[in-house]
């Protein structure tokens, strides 16, 4: 008891939460250490060290008090939470999205992927209602490995969300879930490193994100909200961060990321996120509300301006990591564009452009041969960035081996460009144009990537087929690809892309008055 008496007294005025684990443990009940350290919202370091000093019953890898410690009272209630007493009447709701967060696909340790619990997501959603009125509303997820634009549209009929995340695997499981509840959820590709989709700018009234919990994730993920917002007067961001109790020093260096994008936290709720894991800061994080100012805006377009790919708490692409050497030139013939960080003196005089501004917009000329630098950490936007150019050869240097990326990653470029691997190099070779009309109508949509999906889709149709008007055009692929509406090429998520050959086939087939009224 000396031993705990020392590590109550260290703890100081901050003790309620090593006396919440005891008396958790005083309660006589069998735990695992996730389970106790997510229960009290108590870093691990803080319950290994309170463990060590209590005598266990072990059973694999539960345990309990052998026998009760003197002393010990029951457990006080921490603050009040704001929609704890509204869970009760939404049971099925959490089972649901229990059921839901067990099947979505695992979390990526160099995401910084944790799942948050069934309850927490539907308290997101509780207490997005209670505190603000949702009829006509859109939410912005910016992330959503949580499946929060599940709960929030299932719980309010009247709400809209569109999902941004740079994991394929993610954005497919909430397209297929929504499909199958019938919810209005969006899904959008985006590495928020380079930009914030087209269709999610200026789109939401409210904003959620649970970023990676560094000064620059959450100071990226957070701009990208703010860019988000239609509502600029009356918007909000929630934003989810944590942080051991042990490490004030770190939730000082994010909050002053929060503070250099003018936000006024109105709000901040403790310990209102619990997760499946992320037993370093106790399982769970504070949910702040965040209301922009006038000044947020300029704030939020300079802090995404000096954005590096370096945002995330572990792996390859974690702050911590040295950064990634600069690719090494292997261009095949001389380009007439180097796109992204290239050496500086390589080639002087050819036109460089950033990867944010090659993804943004077209170029007004059409270059034959390009050469893309792409950091560790971006792969995933290869396919993209092929797509858009019209560039008859494109070499892209890797900072890792070419051979080491999944088949996946570059499978949407291949109706547009042959496409062969060496080293760290991709080479991509221009397609001649397709003999087939679906072919043709395809390749058009992929060759306007930066253009309306819906509109190039239009006008392609019409090249082909000389029995349609443009409103029956346009009704035709309203009718089979009604995500395709206001998105464009680079967008789109992997899933649609692979979809985009058999809509196509089926609108070149479709009657004339195909989704026309009555």
């Amino acid at each position: 008891m000396e031993a705990i008496a020392g590590l109550l007294a260290a703890a100081g005025i901050d003790g309620r939460r090593p006396r919440a684990v005891l008396a958790a443990l005083g309660e006589g009940r069998w735990w695992t250490l996730a389970d106790l350290v997510r229960e009290t919202a108590t870093s691990r370091r803080t319950v290994e060290a309170l463990l060590r000093e209590v005598d266990l019953e072990r059973s694999g890898d539960r345990f309990r008090l052998r026998r009760p410690l003197p002393g010990l009272t029951t457990r006080a209630a921490g603050p009040a939470d704001p929609v704890g007493h509204l869970l009760a009447a939404h049971a099925p709701l959490i089972a649901r999205m229990d059921t839901l967060i067990a099947k979505a696909p695992r979390g990526r340790h160099a995401l910084d992927h944790v799942a948050a619990t069934a309850d927490t997501v539907v308290r997101r959603a509780l207490l997005l209602d209670a505190r603000f009125w949702l009829d006509g509303a859109r939410l912005l997820c910016v992330g959503d490995h949580d499946l929060t634009s599940l709960a929030a549209t299932a719980l309010h009929p009247g709400l809209s969300a569109t999902v941004v995340d740079v994991d394929e695997r993610i954005l497919g499981y909430i397209a297929e879930q929504a499909d199958r509840l019938g919810l209005p959820v969006r899904t959008r590709w985006a590495d928020l490193r380079l930009g914030l989709p087209p269709s999610a700018r200026a789109w939401a009234d409210l904003a959620i994100t649970d970023p990676p919990y560094t000064p620059e994730g959450v100071g990226l993920f957070v701009a990208r909200a703010a860019e988000g917002l239609r509502d600029r007067e009356q918007g909000r961001i929630l934003l989810a961060y944590g942080a051991s109790e042990r490490t004030p020093a770190l939730a000082l260096k994010v909050q002053n990321s929060l503070a250099r994008l003018n936000l006024v936290s109105e709000a901040v709720y403790p310990d209102f996120n619990r997760y499946l894991g992320a037993e370093a800061i106790g399982s769970a994080a504070d949910l702040y509300i965040l209301r922009p100012t006038t000044k947020t805006w300029p704030a939020a377009a300079a802090r995404a301006e000096e954005a590096g790919t370096a945002i995330y708490t572990r792996g390859p692409q974690a702050v911590e990591s040295a950064a990634a050497p600069a690719p090494a030139p292997a261009v095949d013939g001389a380009p007439q564009v180097l796109v992204g960080s290239w050496p500086t003196g390589l080639l002087p005089g050819v036109p460089r452009t950033r990867l944010v501004t090659w993804l943004a917009k077209p170029r007004a000329d059409a270059p034959e041969r390009v050469a893309i630098a792409v950091p560790a950490g971006l792969e995933s936007s290869l396919p993209r960035l092929l797509l858009a150019t019209r560039a008859h050869h494109v070499e892209v240097t890797l900072a890792e081996p070419a051979e080491d990326l999944p088949r996946e990653v570059l499978s949407p470029a291949s109706p547009v460009y042959e496409l062969t691997t060496r080293g760290r190099t991709v080479r991509a070779v221009r397609l001649p144009p397709p003999a087939t009309d679906e072919g043709r109508v395809l390749r058009r949509i992929l060759d306007n990537a930066h253009g309306k999906v819906a509109n190039t889709w239009r006008e392609a149709l019409l090249a082909v087929r000389a029995d349609l008007t443009k409103r029956q055009a346009r009704a035709v692929v309203a009718d089979v690809a009604p995500w395709a509406c206001d998105v464009t090429v680079l967008e789109l998520p992997a899933h649609r892309l692979r979809e985009l050959p058999g809509a196509v086939a089926r609108s070149l087939s479709a009657p004339a008055d195909a989704g026309s009224p009555g």
